[in-house]
């Protein structure tokens, strides 16, 4: 499979439209790729906003004409990341299991998007100072994303389903954990661990009945 970007579907489900509007969008659509490219490869500090426009063939004045900053261009590429993974995550169920499942299937097809994992962990790694433009952001995405799947084992238990003793709450942030940890080793070595597949043996440790393929 090719390596997908976090804004190749960012038209999906949009009217299709014509004239300046659709071309506007496809140029920030570029910008986004670009500049997704430069901050996983530099990290925000170091990534310029020249680099990112070099790689479109534009001008920063012109690249700032669609993103008013820095700051504004680094929140637009997380943002709709985490909004395009919580589309495949959340899509119609109310199965804790499933939702579990489907974010052991979104490690899964990281594994073809090595450059949004890369954006991840050096991003988040830059952003534990709280003077980064990306510290809220990350320190909201944590609490969200604990809330959401301590959601799940929330679930699970209450359908008989969970070991236990197994606290939702501790489940997910040992979950989140395991899964930045996994994503690391992957990183330095591609073939030092499968992502998907400890993540999944993790999961399953906490449960009575076996995860399914999502």
């Amino acid at each position: 499979m090719t390596e997908r970007t976090t804004t190749e579907t960012a038209d999906v489900g949009e009217p299709r439209r014509r004239g300046p509007y659709r071309k506007s969008r496809l140029v920030r659509r570029r910008i986004l790729d670009a500049a997704l490219e430069v901050f996983a490869q530099s990290g925000y500090r170091t990534g310029s906003v020249r680099e990112i426009a070099a790689r479109v063939g534009m001008s920063e004045a012109g690249l700032l004409h669609h993103f008013p900053s820095k700051s504004a261009l680094l929140a637009a590429v997380l943002a709709h990341r985490d909004a395009l993974a919580a589309e495949r995550v959340d899509r119609d169920t109310d199965d804790g299991l499933v939702a579990l499942a489907r974010l052991v299937g979104l490690a899964r097809a990281d594994a073809d998007r090595p450059r949004v994992v890369e954006l991840y962990c050096v991003i988040s790694a830059e952003a534990t100072a709280p003077d980064h433009p990306a510290h809220a952001f990350f320190v909201d995405r944590y609490a969200r994303l604990r809330a959401r799947i301590a959601d799940s084992f929330e679930r699970v238990r209450a359908a008989g389903q969970l070991r236990d003793g197994v606290d939702p709450q501790r489940a997910a942030a040992q979950m989140m954990a395991v899964w930045d940890g996994l994503q690391l080793q992957w990183l330095l070595d591609r073939s030092s661990v499968d992502v998907a597949a400890e993540l999944a043996d993790h999961v399953q440790r906490h449960l009575r009945v076996p995860l399914p393929r999502a």
